[in-house]
Order: C-alpha cells, then sequence, then structure tokens
C-alpha cells in the first residue's frame, strides 16, 4: 500500500497558482505594458536605455510584467548585431543603503566567483568595483533593483548608476535601471535629483478590480486545476474578496490555491465556497502572525507592553498608560527605551498591520484628543508569538499565561 498518491481530482498543476510563477501572457495590464514597452524602446533601437520607475502595491503585477517583457526583449534583440543585452535583478528588501545595493549588485555579476565582502570598503570604491564589472560586460545592462523602497533616504546609488557613463565612469557599457517599489510614497521621497534621474517614465499599476481578478483566476485555473474541481462561484468569490481587500492578484491566487489545500487534506474532491471562507480566516491569521514576527525590536517590546494591560483587562489603553509599562520592558530587556512620541509611532505601526485596533477619542478643551488601543487578534496568538520573541524581558503577568 502507498502512502502517497498524486492527486487526480483537485490539482493538476498547483505550480501555476503559486506566487513565483511566470505566466507566459499578461492579462488585464494592457495600458501598463504598452508603456513599458514604449519605455524600453530604446534599448531595441541601440541607445542608451531609459530609466523606469514602477509603482503600486504588492501583488498587482509590477515583477511579473517586469519578467515577462524583459524576456521578450532579451529574445527579440538577439536579431540585432548590434545591441548586446544584459540583465541583472536584484532584491532590495533586506538592504537598507546604496552601499548595500552596490556591493549586492557586484555579487550577483560576479555570481559565486570572487565575491566581495558586504563591510570594509568605502562607498566609493564599491561604486568603481561596481563600475568596472559593468564596463567588463559592455553593451546595453539593465538593472533592476525590485523592493528598491527599503533603501529609504540613502538613493545615492539611484542618481549614480543612469549618470555613470555621462560622468565619464563608464566607457563601452550603456546602463540603464528599473526600480519597483510598492511604497506609493517612495517615489516623492527620492531627492530631486534622483526624482529627475531615475524617473524618466515611471508607470502606476492600480490595484486590480473584481472582473480583472477574475479574469486571472480563470486562466490560470484553466491548467492548474481539473476540470470542475470548483463549484460555479468560486473563481468569482476569490476574485471579489481579493478586490474588496487589496485588489491584489496574489491574495486572489493565494485564496484559490488554500482553499484547494483545505479542500484535498479532506478528501473532498471539489473545492466549495465554504473552503474559500475558510482559506481567507487562515490567510488572514497567517499573514498577521508573520507581521508579529517580523516587528522590530521597539515594535516587539510596545506590543508586549499592550499585551500586558490587555490580559489584566485594562484595554482600551491609551499611550500614556503603555508607555510606563513599554519602558519598563524595555529597561529589563536591556534596551534603551524611545521616547514617548517614537513609541506611538509603533503602536501606529501595529494598528496598520490590524493587529491592533486603534480608536480617536475626543474629550473637548477638557480632555482633548487622544487614541486608544486594544487587540484586533486573539491574546492566545498574541501569546504564541511572544513566547518566541528573543532578548525581551516578559512581564509576569504573561508568563503565567504562556
Amino acid at each position: 500500500m502507498t502512502t502517497f498518491t498524486r492527486d487526480t481530482e483537485i490539482f493538476c498543476d498547483e505550480e501555476m497558482l503559486r506566487e513565483d510563477y511566470q505566466p507566459e501572457s499578461i492579462t488585464a495590464r494592457e495600458e501598463e505594458l504598452s508603456a513599458y514597452k514604449t519605455a524600453l524602446q530604446p534599448v531595441v533601437n541601440g541607445a542608451q536605455p531609459r530609466n523606469i520607475f514602477l509603482y503600486g502595491k504588492t501583488g498587482v503585477g509590477k515583477t511579473a510584467v517586469s519578467r515577462y517583457l524583459l524576456n521578450q526583449l532579451k529574445r527579440d534583440t538577439k536579431q540585432y548585431d548590434d545591441v548586446d543585452l544584459s540583465v541583472y535583478w536584484l532584491n532590495c528588501t533586506n538592504l537598507s543603503s546604496s552601499y548595500q545595493v552596490a556591493v549586492n549588485l557586484v555579487n550577483t555579476i560576479r555570481s559565486t566567483k570572487n565575491r566581495i565582502s558586504t563591510t570594509g570598503y568605502p562607498q566609493q570604491r564599491v561604486f568603481d568595483i561596481l563600475y568596472e564589472e559593468l564596463d567588463a560586460i559592455g553593451g546595453t545592462i539593465l538593472l533592476v533593483l525590485d523592493e528598491i523602497d527599503h533603501i529609504g533616504s540613502n538613493d545615492e546609488i539611484l542618481y549614480e548608476l543612469p549618470r555613470a557613463r555621462s560622468n565619464g565612469y563608464l566607457d563601452s557599457a550603456k546602463p540603464g535601471v528599473i526600480g519597483i517599489s510598492n511604497d506609493f510614497g517612495f517615489r516623492d521621497s527620492l531627492s530631486p535629483k534622483v526624482k529627475d534621474t531615475l524617473c524618466e517614465e515611471d508607470i502606476h499599476f492600480p490595484p486590480y478590480d473584481g472582473p480583472e481578478l477574475e479574469a486571472i483566476l480563470h486562466r490560470r485555473a484553466d491548467g492548474a486545476l481539473y476540470d470542475d474541481a470548483a463549484t460555479q462561484g468560486v473563481i468569482s468569490l476569490c476574485a471579489a474578496l481579493a478586490a474588496q481587500d487589496t485588489g491584489s492578484a496574489r491574495q486572489a491566487l493565494n485564496l484559490l490555491y488554500k482553499a484547494g489545500e483545505l479542500a484535498r487534506a479532506t478528501d473532498e474532491s471539489i473545492i466549495t465556497e465554504d473552503r474559500v471562507h475558510e482559506a481567507r480566516e487562515e490567510l488572514e491569521q497567517s499573514q498577521i502572525e508573520h507581521g508579529m514576527r517580523e516587528l522590530t525590536q521597539h515594535g516587539h517590546l510596545s506590543l508586549v507592553a499592550t499585551l500586558n494591560l490587555a490580559l489584566a483587562e485594562e484595554t482600551p489603553a491609551r499611550v500614556r498608560e503603555i508607555y510606563p509599562r513599554y519602558r519598563t520592558i524595555a529597561e529589563q530587556s536591556d534596551i534603551d527605551p524611545l521616547v514617548r512620541r517614537r513609541m506611538h509611532d509603533h503602536l501606529a505601526d501595529l494598528a496598520m498591520l490590524g493587529i491592533l485596533n486603534r480608536q480617536s477619542r475626543n474629550e473637548g478643551r477638557a480632555g482633548g484628543q487622544y487614541y486608544e488601543y486594544e487587540f484586533n487578534v486573539g491574546l492566545k496568538l498574541v501569546c504564541e508569538v511572544v513566547d518566541t520573541l528573543d532578548g525581551v524581558a516578559l512581564p509576569r503577568r504573561i508568563g503565567e499565561h504562556l
């Protein structure tokens, strides 16, 4: 008797529902594709490439469209002898400075040989090494910097790279930068000189609406699911739920995939709308749990301070009530506490992530306007996450609940 057998009822190719799947064609992004294609036309003409900035929320197709169109560009430029195109991708999620971006670009180009250390060089020396690598490659080079907003205000490289040729740092290479950002505000936060240089062509990817998400899901589901593996309303429901929330194709695909997994786990032969609702609840809880684990050190301290009050049934609580607990926990953890205003920023972040519920109160001249905070998720889940934190001294009350 075999322990594992292949699916014969739900998934025939579940890879097509995964986040990293690259479709053979792009659905519901005709305007963006047209603008992107126009911005890339100088590459085909053998000219200096334009610098392009893409922005929009996560899951709205920026990376998928880029991979699709750049693959088409690499294929089509092979017919021209005077165009030698190279494309390098760098995800900047864990990078917070121009220095780190430059080092990682050098190491991406060098692959596994002669990689340079991430520390120990002056920034200009790293830039010089990068220019040497680019000139050694020569031709047209597109550098795709995904999640570029993570570098924050340290944006010198976004000015230096596009101007490297005109400034005499490059002879044989013609570089172009494609910046991809999930943060609508990042473009506006760029220094004026960087904005003028990087955003020669900027393309906004708006959230998908319900019909667009439904079209995307139908195309993926046709290859991912067996015939009649989902009831009639499942695709529409996944699309509608994602459209109402984020307008993200990624969210819609995750809903359908998770609903299929839940059906498979219970030996059901068809995905129902009930499974979609169940999938939504599980994914939301997982997302919130991930958000709590990924907080900064002071975010964790703010979380623990608020939890301490919640377990004592002292929430909703104001900042002036949370802050003393925060200071005490920080000092017990040998961490220098932030001033009250900065700690309040971390509470606001917790509310933005859906972990806390923030309510504005106004008591007029007597009490003024203030915020109150309470948990928007189950305290059991918060306790489970807090129990795994390193370097945070947990108050006795929390310890009693673990």
